[in-house]
């Protein structure tokens, strides 16, 4: 039995769709036709999802979002929990869900697990959602039989992601509509305001200031200038993300900003972090080390680092330990390093990389927080002298006609 997706037309000659579960094409055009439709396109939802992946690579979360994925994996833990049979489970979670795509790509595992196959691997037919990270966890919980604590963990480690996400763009949020906002008025008074005051004083004959001759050259060259300027940062924005999907520039790219003062600091934390996070719910669902060290390189956006993890289990496998493996590349804060020695004295690794974890978290929120908080006084006064630089031009011809009345 598989998740169909059709497109037909009701005896009004209106297109309807919707989703059914049947073993053919052939029988979902028969139910479609049973319940009065005429049935315009039958597509199994599993070969949908790999034409997709086809087309667009795995692309995160695949079109499903993070909340969405969240509440489903709680929704599945609780029904887990209650002992309800793992097919009943997955379709009380394709009724509850208001999402089209989420509801399909449920109902099609769904099938997969009514055939006889594990979560785990009805999952992973679908990358473009469920990531190596989330397969291997259910993988975990299915063979330990805590599937509902795993699924727990999932959930909460896919909220607190979420989470970050948000207070970053929150944080981003006002700087942005500033840094807009002082944009537009630089813009507009330098296209608008100024060639006026400029006719004002053409036929006085009087020698400007050079502050304002350098104000209406400028003025004269945007003007002029706006559209190949507009045309070239466009063109020059298009080839840096073509270039970046190129894994030696993009390499080489996120060394640089490893390497700048504030940037780098923010960009390893949040990448540390996400490592801790993820070697530790890893850990907590019995995943072996080597695959969890894998699985969570995938995981870090930044491509140095993610090459310095996949260093160090390279070492863990000829038999160092992970502290040391991950000291040795120099990329990772030394108080992460410490814990996940710790861990390893103590025996207690899951509970000291979630510290590491909490750590790294903290400390980034902390370093975000101090971050923009400083930023945006920084762009009021940068936006204030721009602007009294402006109506300083404006007005020195002005008290030079005074003086000159005088």
């Amino acid at each position: 039995m598989g998740a169909y997706e059709y497109t037909a037309l009701d005896p009004r000659g209106a297109e309807k769709k919707g989703l059914l579960e049947g073993d053919s094409a052939r029988q979902i055009r028969a139910q479609l036709r049973e319940q009065q439709l005429v049935p315009l396109q039958v597509v199994e939802v599993t070969r949908k999802e790999r034409g997709r992946e086809r087309r667009e690579g795995r692309s995160r979360q695949g079109g499903v979002s993070v909340t969405a994925l969240a509440i489903m994996t709680r929704q599945l833990a609780t029904l887990t929990r209650s002992a309800t049979p793992l097919a009943d489970a997955l379709a009380t979670v394709a009724r509850q869900t208001d999402k089209p795509r989420l509801k399909s790509l449920v109902l099609a595992v769904r099938a997969q697990v009514l055939e006889g196959h594990s979560l785990a691997d009805a999952l992973a037919r679908f990358p473009n959602v469920f990531d190596d990270l989330y397969v291997a966890t259910v993988r975990a919980g299915e063979q330990s039989g805590h599937l509902d604590l795993v699924l727990e963990r999932l959930a909460e480690y896919t909220e607190s992601r979420q989470m970050m996400r948000q207070k970053v763009q929150l944080a981003l949020l006002y700087p942005v509509i500033l840094t807009l906002m002082a944009v537009a008025v630089v813009s507009a008074l330098l296209a608008f305001v100024v060639p006026e005051v400029v006719k004002v004083f053409e036929n006085t004959g009087q020698t400007l200031p050079w502050l304002t001759r350098a104000l209406i050259a400028t003025s004269d060259f945007l003007r002029s200038a706006f559209p190949w300027l507009a045309s070239g940062l466009a063109l020059a924005l298009l080839i840096f993300a073509r270039l970046l999907k190129r894994p030696d520039f993009k390499r080489r790219m996120d060394a640089l900003v490893l390497r700048l003062p504030v940037a780098g600091r923010l960009v390893r934390g949040m990448n540390t972090a996400r490592l801790a996070r993820t070697l530790s719910i890893l850990s907590a669902s019995n995943v072996p080390l080597l695959d969890a060290m894998r699985i969570a390189a995938e995981v870090l956006g930044n491509l140095p680092m993610r090459q310095a993890v996949e260093r160090a289990a390279e070492r863990v496998r000829e038999g160092a330990s992970l502290a040391t493996s991950l000291e040795k590349e120099g990329h990772f804060p030394p108080l992460f390093i410490q814990l996940v020695s710790g861990g390893e004295a103590s025996g207690e690794m899951e509970k000291m990389l979630d510290h590491a974890a909490s750590a790294q978290e903290r400390e980034l929120q902390t370093l975000i927080a101090t971050l923009f908080g400083l930023l945006e006084p920084i762009l009021i006064v940068v936006m204030g002298l721009v602007v009294m630089v402006i109506v300083l031009a404006i007005l020195l011809p002005i008290f030079d006609l005074n003086s000159l009345v005088k």
